[in-house]
């Protein structure tokens, strides 16, 4: 990947968490999840994106939400953004909110579907809609890309982060 999609060197660290069913991806929906066939191979290919752009990537993966919570609470010093991937708790996962949104960094809502897609949709789940408890308070979403929504996510927190103006800061003018 050219090096100009990042203003930055600084190799910046970022977590990947999948939650509840990500554990069985491939043995779900293969028009939803695609060709990916297993956690190990989705987190391998996180990990190999990370490393052609200069990011850092930890993964984890849990079906319990205290785990999770765990997870992040033991990172939030360690890392400097999250993408997460939500899954069986999309619309029930406060605690998880909570904790993301505490540690103060950014975060990046991921799914391989458009969960906000009909079943009808060719992306969309065939449960869906969803409404996401996390989408108020995630600094982005990327979905409906499948894995691609991963590196979407991932480039573009490496890119923010490489902007000190994102998030906020000031914007300094050319006087």
């Amino acid at each position: 990947m050219p090096e100009s999609f990042r203003s930055g060197a600084r190799r910046h660290r970022i977590a990947v968490i999948d939650g509840p069913n990500m554990t069985n991806l491939g043995a779900r929906n293969k028009r939803v999840y695609g060709a990916i066939n297993s956690i190990d191979e989705l987190q391998t290919f996180c990990r190999d994106f990370g490393e052609r752009i200069g990011v850092e990537i930890e993964v984890f993966v849990s079906n319990y939400e205290g785990a999770i919570l765990e997870f992040i609470h033991a990172h939030a010093g360690t890392v400097d953004a999250f993408v997460v991937n939500p899954a069986g708790l999309t619309e029930v996962g406060i605690p998880t909110k909570h904790a993301l949104s505490e540690t103060g960094r950014p975060v990046v809502e991921v799914h391989f579907a458009n969960v906000d897609a009909p079943p009808t949709a060719p992306r969309g789940l065939p449960v869906g809609p969803w409404d996401s408890v996390f989408r108020p308070t995630v600094t982005g979403v990327v979905m409906g890309l499948r894995q691609y929504s991963y590196a979407g996510a991932i480039l573009g927190l490496a890119m923010a982060l490489d902007d000190p103006t994102f998030l906020g800061a000031e914007i300094v003018s050319g006087d």
